[in-house]
């Protein structure tokens, strides 16, 4: 920068600013003057306004620098939006290592990471002022600096670093490296010169957007390099390659690990009741008695109060109270001065979880969803960044919450697909969870009543270390679960057991109950009435002369008859004919929640029956006798827990063509097992040798996600594998394929047609007349250097100004 250039800030002259702009080309930081008016609001971590290819742009103000390395003229910051520091430099290092673990842009994660300003919120109800162009700053709006000079030993840079001014002091120098390793590629300075010459479709003295541009060839490459040094170490935490854990947490004993033994009675338990240890550091008290049902289970909370970054998946007990249980985790990180994430599927979940969290620790823990109010969700997610929130439950966007000191980050039931961010660049909750763990140090709990694949993977490379309770308080507490016909003295006494929707057993049981005072849960896998028909003669399934969507039965007024209705476009097929035998007759597939609701109504005169699901969802409903048909997922809970549960038509979950469906079935089953009372029944109507019901009736979670990360890892599939999913038109995937330098030994597999339940990556009036998807599979070592060339690759495609759809996704989780 040259020494004669007038009215700036003295000291730390220039501002790295990383602008949010789409194009993957320009994933950049850019260096900007500060005028002498902002140089006391212009500090790391606001939001500013800075001019950008003739015009206005939003952005991060990353670090202040006392010299550019670019010898031409800058334009200055436009303004400074907020004096409010909402870029932390551990969100900023997430961003990034998220960023290069799934191929996008750094801009793209920060837009899922930090919400939309509420002025009115942040100034607390005061009206718009001038504060932002004359400066008067606030203890209660900034954060403290010390915040933006903290780093963890596990970060990597992956800048350059500019050098510092002499006069600079000690502590400026230390914000700026420190800031410096928290940013991604080496930035670039709008130039106005650079910009004049760039092109007719760029203003004169807006930035040097156009020769970047022209650049972006061998930029993008290095932008890209750059980006993915940080997830590159980071990626391999959820993979056969992580040793390199936290503090003391990469032992090979669990007991060690968790401090169990003699170690357990000397853990400073601060603010916990049960076991010595030194003052609290709170007022906060927790009961954690219940962990001690669980193997280590006591010595897991114990190293959690003394600030250990230790890492369990845990299987919880039928008729857990899990809700409870961690809160009780999160408490205990309080108690020790530090701040927790609890991360769950739903709304409901959060209610419950959040009413336990406030129970123990109050105002300290606030709730995050997308349901909230732009207001309401900004004062949330304010609380939180100010310190005033330490515990965060939310849902899938609070893995971004900036909690500040964080000890833990838990999930429960990571196997739910409401995890998978459906915006770019698609990261899921579940990994992002155990990239923060591994960067900060923090502890780790992945929870639920089933194990995924790709838990199970982390605790076979020694990442993370099983939480499980014994067999025999296991049996103390798990309801008899069977399958109908499992045995050839049941297939005596009914010998369509096994053919039959319900069969003799399973109205036996309901009856029992019914008469015992307790209420029956009916979990079925469809809502609607008969939601799926198909031809009676030939069995193809019924679709639409119109839009060929597939055909169902809607549930009329007073018992009317109706005609099939299409489910895509809504016409009544009054007329149907089958497209391949041309018969008239329809049969129903599957039967939906209201057709089960109707028929048990007749089988239980008298008897209350109530449904849930879909928009008529019931959290809980009193204790006694009755019938409760609900979806899974939707199943309501009740005070004593359930006397039986019917799971019907397992075959519908069991044969979906879908990776996951196994998982996602024994995950769904168990969800609704675990509402039973001990010494319950369940009766699950499926085949009884298949691995699924046999891994339910011995409630063995654990050994079915190892067989199925085997199977997996046998056939080349997620996690034992890198995936990369490809979705566009024949063009623009060829486009990026042939710009990309793939790692050696990559497998091309497709073109094949796009999944039915998979998103398009267009909008609706783009729509292409073919979209196809490319399956790129590398081994998991190889999971950064494809992130990175996909990054590339798009960055070189975003030059050529190519509008065709194209969508990059690293591990879908619709696979096809």
């Amino acid at each position: 920068m040259p020494a004669e250039e007038p009215s700036t800030a003295a000291g730390h002259p220039i501002a790295r600013v990383l602008p949010l702009l789409s194009p993957a080309h320009l994933d950049r930081d850019f260096d900007y003057l500060v005028p002498a008016e902002l140089d006391e609001i212009a500090q790391p971590g606001v939001r500013v306004r800075v001019r950008f290819a003739g015009r206005l742009v939003d952005g991060y103000l990353l670090e202040r620098l006392p010299r550019s390395d670019h010898n031409g003229k800058m334009m200055p910051l436009e303004r400074v939006v907020s004096p409010e520091r909402v870029l932390t430099p551990d969100i900023l290092r997430l961003a990034t290592a998220v960023a290069a673990r799934y191929a996008g842009t750094r801009a793209d994660v920060l837009r899922l990471a930090i919400p939309p300003r509420h002025a009115r919120t942040e100034t607390g109800g005061a009206k718009k002022t001038d504060a932002v162009k004359k400066p008067a700053r606030s203890t209660a709006e900034v954060v403290d600096t010390a915040d933006y000079s903290t780093s963890t030993s596990t970060s990597t840079s992956t800048s350059t670093s500019t050098s510092t001014s002499a006069s600079a002091s000690a502590s400026a120098e230390s914000v700026a490296a420190d800031e410096r390793d928290a940013v991604g590629p080496a930035p670039e300075a709008v130039d106005d010169e650079q910009v004049s010459r760039s092109g007719g479709s760029v203003a004169s003295g807006s930035g040097n957007v156009g020769d970047s541009a022209e650049r972006s060839g061998g930029d993008s490459a290095r932008a890209a390099q750059g980006s993915g040094e940080v997830g590159d170490s980071a990626e391999r935490s959820g993979g056969d390659s992580v040793r390199a854990a936290q503090g003391s947490s990469d032992v090979g004993d669990p007991a060690e690990e968790f401090g169990a033994g003699a170690a357990e009675t000397a853990v400073a338990r601060a603010g916990v009741r049960g076991m010595p240890g030194v003052a609290a550091e709170s007022s906060v008290e927790v009961d954690a008695s219940a962990w001690g049902r669980y193997a280590h289970g006591m010595g897991f909370v114990g190293a959690l109060a003394q600030g250990r970054g230790v890492r369990a998946a845990w299987q919880a007990l039928p008729g857990e109270d899990w809700a409870a249980r961690l809160a009780e985790l999160a408490a205990t990180v309080v108690s020790a001065g530090r701040s927790a994430v609890l991360m769950v599927p739903d709304q409901r979940d959060l209610d419950r979880l959040l009413a336990e969290c406030v129970a123990l620790v109050g105002d300290s823990a606030v709730g995050l969803s997308a349901g909230l109010g732009p207001a309401a969700r900004y004062r949330r997610w304010l609380a939180v960044l100010r310190g005033q929130a330490r515990i965060v439950v939310g849902t899938r966007a609070a893995v971004f919450a900036p909690a500040r000191d964080l000890g833990l980050i838990a999930i429960w039931d990571d196997g739910d697909d409401t995890y998978a961010e459906p915006r770019s660049p698609y990261p899921h909750a579940r990994e992002v969870a155990m990239l923060r763990a591994h960067e900060t140090g923090a502890a780790f709990v992945a929870a639920g009543f089933a194990r995924t694949a790709e838990i199970q993977a982390v605790v076979e490379s020694g990442w993370a270390r099983d939480l499980l309770a014994p067999r025999e308080v296991l049996r103390e507490v798990a309801p008899r679960i069977s399958a109908p016909g499992d045995s050839d003295f049941a297939l005596e006494r009914d010998a369509l057991a096994r053919s039959v929707r319900m069969p003799g057993v399973a109205f036996a049981a309901a009856r029992s109950a019914i008469k015992e005072n307790v209420a029956v849960l009916v979990q079925v896998p469809r809502r609607g009435y008969v939601p799926s028909l198909a031809c009676a003669k030939c069995r193809t399934p019924a679709r639409c002369r119109h839009c060929n969507g597939p055909l169902a039965l809607p549930h009329s007024a007073h018992g009317a008859a109706a005609s099939p209705q299409c489910k895509w476009c809504g016409i009544t097929e009054a007329a149907f004919r089958c497209q391949a035998c041309g018969a008239r007759a329809l049969r129903a597939t599957v039967i939906g929640a209201g057709r089960t609701a109707e028929e048990l109504g007749r089988a239980f005169s008298g008897v209350p029956i109530r449904t849930s699901g879909g928009g008529d969802m019931l959290d809980t409903v009193e204790p006694g006798a009755q019938v409760v048909v609900a979806t899974v997922g939707a199943e309501p809970v009740v005070p004593g827990g359930y006397g039986v549960a019917l799971l019907l038509d397992g075959w519908a979950l069991l044969g979906r063509a879908d990776l996951r469906a196994s998982e996602d079935t024994l995950r769904r089953w168990m969800g609704a097992a675990a509402l039973v009372r001990p010494r319950g029944q369940v009766i699950v109507m499926a085949e009884p040798s298949l691995p699924t019901v046999q891994a339910l009736v011995r409630w063995d979670p654990v050994n079915h996600a190892a067989a199925e990360l085997e199977a997996r890892a046998e056939v080349g599939f997620p996690p034992a594998v890198r995936l990369a999913a490809v979705d566009g038109t024949s063009g623009s995937i060829a486009e990026l394929l042939d710009a990309a330098t793939l790692p050696e030994g990559t497998e091309i597999l497709g073109p094949v047609p796009l999944p039915p339940t998979a998103r398009k990556p267009f909008s609706g009036g783009d729509a292409p007349a073919e979209v196809e998807r490319m399956l790129l599979r590398v081994g998991r070592s190889e999971g950064g250097p494809l992130a990175r060339a996909l990054a590339a690759a798009q960055a070189v495609r975003s030059t050529h100004r190519s509008d065709a759809p194209l969508r990059v996704q690293v591990d879908p989780v619709d696979i096809g």
